[in-house]
């Protein structure tokens, strides 16, 4: 019987032992963390043998397969023996892809994927389809494939999780935008980085379509390099010859094969520029699939955003409060910025992963009042901004963060959190980040 070992049980992990166990695979579970109860339970119902706080590696080796977490690096020492001796370390997306027919409308981008995703999945649900959403978001992929039979996925794709995939196929790729981020895991080199985002076309077909940012300046000089093989639906504000998503006369415009679709841009729930490319790749998606433009209409209109990414918390003394906790790197940062149109105060900071913060440095000099560093160490981004804004000021908690953005804003203008960086130092992930920025605000 071959052998599976999954590194990791978190989401994704304890997904793939139980596809793996189900498909009739001698499996094993190894996390050198914790495993969350919720996890163990589901393992030990499915009588999968698991370890926490250790790899054994004698039980690890004579895998036959690995699959592992996308949060554990190639660079890691067990995973660089399994590569040595030649075994096969794929991504959870990757194993579960083998065992559906399902089709496979998959996202990627450096910011806002999130959003796209969850406005897919909007759109294909209000359409009726049956329709699961995986990945990033949502329940494991393979935990999916193996309880439920879904005709349609709608996955959010990392990276890492791309780094993982050899064989996936998407039917519908789709790739947003590429700016530096997660360098750390990809020896600091932005092209390691740009072919793991490219990985998403890969395996495609002329039956396949590629909908990308038309004036993204990486995408484009990527795309005079490589063959793409699918239909491509570029999206952009101002059309070219090729465009298929774009702006004219304050009307949102889609052009695809077999319809072209128009709305008024002031009906799109999703405002802002960074939004509207956003809409636009969600609704070339739900074009290719030929659904009923009402139905894409629809659900654009009433579409209700994403938790942590921009999000409205309170107005108080007449401050608006704008939880952006899942920007967990500069460009991220920079849209938020971008779309403030008052005097802002920024709180910034966390796990540093080599970010450039020049990116935002001329925003923060327009828009920027006032600069609260949250972090443990908080000393490049005092190498970068000291000097550059008159108020900069240190705390260690969200408690003392938002406290010191009260004394600081004032009538009229905004205290944004975008912090650029991951959030681990302080917290335990982004989500509970935002919780507590909006606990603390909401208690002020």
């Amino acid at each position: 019987m071959s052998r599976i070992v999954v590194l990791g049980a978190g989401e994704s992990g304890a997904g793939a032992a139980i596809l793996a166990k189900k498909q009739g695979f001698d499996v094993f579970v190894s996390d050198l963390s914790e495993i969350k109860n919720q996890y163990k339970t589901m393992l030990n119902d499915a009588e999968i043998k698991w370890e926490e706080k250790q790899h054994t590696e004698n039980l690890i080796l004579n895998a036959t397969e690995v699959i592992k977490s996308p949060g554990i690096p190639d660079k890691a020492p067990l995973i660089k023996k399994l590569h040595a001796q030649g075994t096969s370390v794929i991504s959870d997306i990757e194993f579960a892809g083998r065992y559906t027919n399902a089709k496979m409308i998959c996202i990627t981008g450096s910011n806002g994927k999130t959003t796209t995703t969850m406005l897919t999945y909007h759109i294909l649900q209000n359409a009726g389809l049956n329709v699961g959403l995986a990945g990033n978001v949502g329940n494991s992929l393979a935990l999916q494939v193996a309880n439920k039979n879904f005709d349609y996925y709608v996955v959010e794709l990392s990276s890492f999780q791309l780094d993982g995939m050899t064989e996936f196929k998407a039917d519908i790729a789709i790739l947003l935008n590429i700016t530096p981020d997660h360098l750390d895991r990809y020896d600091y080199k932005f092209e390691k980085y740009v072919d793991s985002k490219f990985r998403i076309t890969q395996n495609q077909t002329s039956d396949d379509a590629f909908i990308y940012w038309e004036n993204d300046p990486v995408i484009k000089a990527e795309l005079a390099k490589r063959n793409i093989q699918s239909v491509v639906y570029p999206f952009a504000i101002e059309r070219d010859k090729k465009t298929k998503a774009f702006i004219e006369n304050d009307e949102l415009i889609m052009k695809t094969l077999k319809t072209i679709f128009t709305m008024p841009v002031s009906e799109l729930a999703l405002q802002g520029i960074h939004n509207t490319y956003n809409s636009m790749a969600a609704g070339l998606a739900a074009s290719v699939l030929n659904l009923k433009k009402d139905s894409i209409r629809q659900s654009l209109q009433d579409f209700q955003g994403v938790e942590h990414r921009l999000e409205y918390v309170a107005t108080v003394k007449n401050v608006r409060y704008i939880n952006d906790s899942k920007a967990t790197n500069v460009n991220s940062c920079w849209y938020a910025l971008q779309s403030m149109k008052t005097p802002t105060v920024l709180i910034l900071g966390g796990t540093d992963k080599g970010n450039d913060y020049s990116e935002i440095e001329e925003l923060v000099k327009e828009r920027v009042k006032a600069l609260i560093f949250i972090g443990i160490d908080n000393t490049p981004l005092h190498n970068f901004f000291d000097g550059k804004c008159n108020n900069i000021i240190d705390v260690q908690s969200m408690g003392d963060a938002v406290n010191t953005a009260y004394q600081l804003a004032t009538d009229g203008e905004t205290v944004l959190l975008s912090p650029c960086c991951a959030s681990f130092d302080l917290f335990s992930n982004y989500e509970d980040r935002g919780r507590q920025f909006k606990k603390c605000v909401r208690s002020l």
